[in-house]
């Protein structure tokens, strides 16, 4: 029987330095580019075993504040956001013109991701500021969300994106990195977590209902205490489910 083939993603080039043994085991990567984390070095590597391992690239933007590593919500001027937005994109752009590696995606970061998802000025906001990518690249969103809606009715392509190491509310936000449940870190869960989404197209919220969802690509964050052990986990226990990271 053929295996079903699933997209596995990870956030990458955030200073903690495991992204060697990460990209066996993804099919796709957001590399980090200057907001929260991430430099030019840094890009280079992550592009670079992106190119040995053929995983996808994309870009991931955030908020301008490596303080707090992109996690806290800024009230920031549009044109200040949209500038740095597209700072983040281009030094990106330019180490990977330098490597002739294609483009994928764009993924916005951490409270930039979440605001967008609900905030329909912000959202419109972040699709200005990528709008010389949209013929070129897929964006990332979560699902039903205010950025999923607005970007397929402004003509960008989408990849939905779920959170197979995150627990979600019942409106489908994630819940708060503050709660002690906000992350799954056993690779059991993770897995159950994943089938339950892929499969039967409903996840599981914090209060044990099953929420319809829908997904294209399913995120491991890099920076996940044991995210290694999740993805050798994967790895190992996909295949006996019909499913392939790796083609």
């Amino acid at each position: 029987m053929t295996k079903r083939s699933i997209d596995i993603n990870c956030d990458v080039g955030e200073g903690i330095g495991n992204e060697k043994d990460l990209f066996p085991m993804i099919r796709s990567c957001n590399i980090a580019c200057g907001g929260h984390a991430g430099s030019k070095e840094i890009i280079q590597f992550c592009l670079e075993l992106a190119k040995k391992h053929q995983v996808k690239v994309g870009a991931h933007p955030s908020y301008p504040d490596s303080q707090n590593f992109g996690r806290v919500s800024m009230s920031i001027p549009n044109d200040e956001l949209v500038e740095s937005i597209q700072t983040q994109l281009e030094l990106f752009e330019s180490v990977r013109e330098e490597l002739n590696i294609p483009l994928h995606h764009i993924k916005p970061h951490g409270a930039l991701y979440n605001d967008i998802a609900k905030d329909e000025h912000l959202a419109e906001t972040f699709l200005s500021a990528i709008a010389p990518y949209k013929s070129s690249a897929l964006l990332y969103v979560p699902f039903n969300s205010v950025i999923h809606k607005l970007s397929i009715k402004n003509g960008f392509k989408v990849l939905v994106e779920a959170f197979a190491d995150r627990n979600y509310n019942d409106d489908l936000s994630l819940v708060s990195r503050k709660e002690k449940d906000a992350l799954i870190t056993s690779g059991e869960e993770v897995l159950n977590h994943i089938l339950c989404m892929y499969n039967d197209k409903v996840v599981k919220t914090i209060t044990g209902k099953n929420v319809n969802i829908n997904a294209d690509t399913y995120c491991i964050h890099g920076d996940t205490p044991t995210a290694l052990q999740i993805l050798a986990y994967l790895s190992n226990e996909l295949p006996h489910h019909n499913l392939q990271v790796k083609s």
